[in-house]
């Protein structure tokens, strides 16, 4: 049986690989016991290795691409970095084994990373994040609530179109069924960002990365959209951006609906057409 690879791209000025998507063979046992030998792709899974300076600040397992992305989106929603121009480039070690899976983050002049929030929130490296070991009452500290007058309101139908929409985007997810997906909409539901990665945390430091690197924070007036569940942890992510409204085509962990009731988010749950659920904050959405 063929291995699985994938092809090289430039990045820094060097060859190396970051798609996230690897393509092999594979065989296959059909419904009447014959076997085939066919095509196939993976979704790649690689560990990111996330460095300020020379210290290592975190590593992740995430499908590689938007690296830069990523590790910003992760500082951010860790509070180890706040200030918009913080972050003044990327880079990666030249002639390190593996520098495909290792991002240097520069940072501006004066700008002093907060370390010591990683370590209080309890960050991990781990497949899944950081997991909910953080307490809400230590993010409330660093972070602001949502505003709870005069903010976004959102249609019916154009919480019911998101699903659709996000679909549409994943196109690493039409040749793996592998991947999972976060999509940044405005409140007419216009799609801005939309990111794919094994691991549902990534996807979101994903796209509120690249928001972060755009310097279009906070995202006072968007809804986020994420596949699977909405765990803790991704309301954190959400709430580090300034997003009022998060929505998830599954189900909501119980301290996910505790964290968005106390932060004032809007919670929306099992959002799948004609009908979902909304946990927390229901006044951001007309309902009819």
């Amino acid at each position: 049986m063929a291995d699985f690879h994938r092809r090289d791209d430039n990045i820094d000025g060097h060859s190396v690989k970051h798609e996230g998507i690897a393509s092999g063979k594979i065989i296959r046992r059909k419904q009447d016991a014959t076997l085939e030998y066919l095509p196939d792709d993976l979704t790649v899974e690689e560990p990111l290795e996330i460095r300020i300076g020379g210290k290592t600040v975190a590593i992740t397992m995430r499908t590689p691409g938007f690296d830069d992305e990523l590790a910003a989106g992760f500082l951010l929603s860790e509070g180890i970095v706040r200030e918009s121009d913080a972050i003044e480039k990327f880079s990666r070690p030249p002639g390190a084994r593996n520098r495909e899976n290792i991002i240097t983050v520069h940072l501006r002049t004066k700008v002093k990373a907060r370390l010591d929030s990683a370590q209080r929130f309890g960050t991990i490296s781990s497949s899944c994040g950081i997991c909910g070991k953080q307490s809400i009452a230590a993010i409330r500290q660093s972070f602001p609530l949502i505003e709870s007058i005069g903010g976004v309101r959102v249609k019916t139908e154009v919480l019911l179109s998101l699903p659709s929409q996000l679909r549409q985007a994943q196109s690493d997810f039409a040749r793996t069924g592998g991947v999972h997906a976060a999509g940044l909409f405005g409140s007419n539901g216009q799609p801005r960002i939309v990111r794919e990665d094994i691991g549902r945390h990534n996807a979101v430091d994903k796209v509120i990365g690249r928001a972060f690197l755009d310097r279009e924070l906070p995202l006072t007036s968007c809804i986020i959209l994420v596949s699977g569940r909405a765990s803790f942890e991704i309301m954190q992510k959400a709430l580090s951006a300034g997003i009022p409204i998060v929505a998830s085509v599954s189900a909501p962990s119980t301290l996910a609906v505790e964290f968005a009731r106390e932060c004032n988010q809007t919670l929306v749950g099992f959002l799948r057409p004609p009908s979902f659920n909304v946990y927390a904050h229901t006044e951001r959405i007309f309902l009819e």
